[in-house]
């Protein structure tokens, strides 16, 4: 393609991006030419497209990202906190060329390949004004030409989204597989690691690779098994604890989830991030609820009740633990989100289980709430058989 052709394509700006309410914007293809549904969110992280577009937690939206200019790291493999790109769509205001040292490969390609359709030239200052007034919206992005923006509006108005659907089972491995020592040669890696004197088990409901890089640093033997696996198997492997993960969707929707953690807690220690700290929530009677827009980005105020301390936290979810359903005989709140006060984190009073609704890896991210996996050698530590 010349330079004049893809600036014909710009100018015209035949794509769009349908939405439920009835808006709809306009912009070019840079990614894969295919049609898609999925729900509408924004992020405001200023780097790290290469996570966000990898994380698991994605499955089923379309980020929009507030930073104007993406592409200029280009993608690389160290980077990337899944095998593929898990997001249903990616929507900016530019895409570049990579121009950088680490770069394997450009966003434009690496979209392509995995399938995933992206509309650059779109006013992202317009939609997330938009997002923020009336919440996460359902959209659909159309790339192929093949269908009017009236027609774009009633699919994304019929499109049932994501409530109550079980998104992990798209995200979550097929198999148990040991976390390898070989990603100590990742970049950002230490060369030597501590022992792994622990052995953990961590339900995959679409975990990122920073977080089992974390337990490992940590000195935990990790075990990824499926979503589903039943909680005694995981008991029979006799780990020193338990691990629920991140990942996408409704936390009520994921099948046997709740169950098993129920089979689990009281007896080995438990832990959970994000989709893991809602699902340990629901287990110990909260009840979970849709926030507006969600929390999305890396520059979210986080206090911790005990000391008044605040930290910068990594946060991508749409659900969260509901404050008036929790039972104070049975879970402590320990951290609470300073933008809207919701739930960022509790332990449970009866048996050992701390949890939190941020990203500790952050990946992307600050790194202020790193020492939340230490807390989880601690509490295996103390509560070791």
């Amino acid at each position: 393609m010349t330079l004049q052709e893809k600036w014909k394509i710009q100018r015209e700006r035949k794509a769009f991006l349908a939405l439920a309410d009835g808006s709809i914007f306009y912009g070019y293809s840079m990614g894969a030419p295919v049609d898609s549904f999925g729900e509408v969110v924004f992020n405001t992280s200023l780097s790290g497209y290469e996570e966000i577009l990898s994380d698991p937690s994605y499955a089923g939206q379309f980020v929009t990202l507030t930073e104007t200019e993406i592409g200029n790291v280009g993608v690389n493999s160290a980077d990337m906190e899944s095998e593929k790109f898990q997001a249903a769509g990616l929507l900016v205001q530019q895409i570049n060329a990579d121009s950088n040292w680490r770069s394997e490969e450009s966003l434009v390609n690496a979209l392509k390949r995995f399938g995933i359709p992206a509309l650059a030239g779109i006013d992202t200052r317009a939609l997330t004004l938009l997002l923020r007034e009336k919440g996460t919206v359902k959209g659909f992005i159309c790339t192929s030409g093949k269908v009017t923006p009236e027609e774009g509006v009633a699919k994304a108005k019929a499109w049932n989204g994501l409530d109550g659907i079980d998104m992990v089972e798209s995200v979550t491995c097929k198999k148990p597989y040991e976390f390898s020592d070989d990603f100590a040669s990742d970049f950002g890696m230490p060369k030597e690691l501590p022992p792994a004197d622990l052995k953990l088990v961590a339900y995959d409901f679409g975990i990122k690779k920073n977080i089992l890089r974390n337990l490992r640093m940590q000195g935990f033997r990790v075990t990824v098994v499926p979503a589903y696996t039943p909680a005694n198997d995981v008991l029979a492997m006799k780990p020193d604890a338990v691990f629920f993960s991140n990942g996408p969707g409704d936390p009520a929707g994921v099948r046997d989830a709740v169950q098993n953690a129920k089979a689990i807690l009281g007896k080995v220690p438990v832990m959970g991030i994000c989709l893991g700290h809602q699902i340990l929530g629901l287990a110990n009677g909260a009840q979970t609820g849709r926030l507006k827009f969600g929390h999305h980005g890396g520059n979210h105020p986080v206090k911790f009740l005990d000391t008044g301390r605040v930290m910068v936290t990594s946060q991508n979810h749409n659900f969260a633990v509901l404050e008036n359903s929790i039972d104070s005989e049975i879970l402590e709140v320990t951290h609470v989100n300073l933008n809207d006060q919701s739930i960022e984190g509790f332990r449970s009073k009866k048996v050992p289980m701390i949890a939190v609704q941020f990203h500790p890896e952050a990946a992307p991210g600050p790194h202020d709430s790193n020492p939340f996996f230490a807390e989880c050698r601690k509490l295996v530590l103390e509560n070791k058989r």
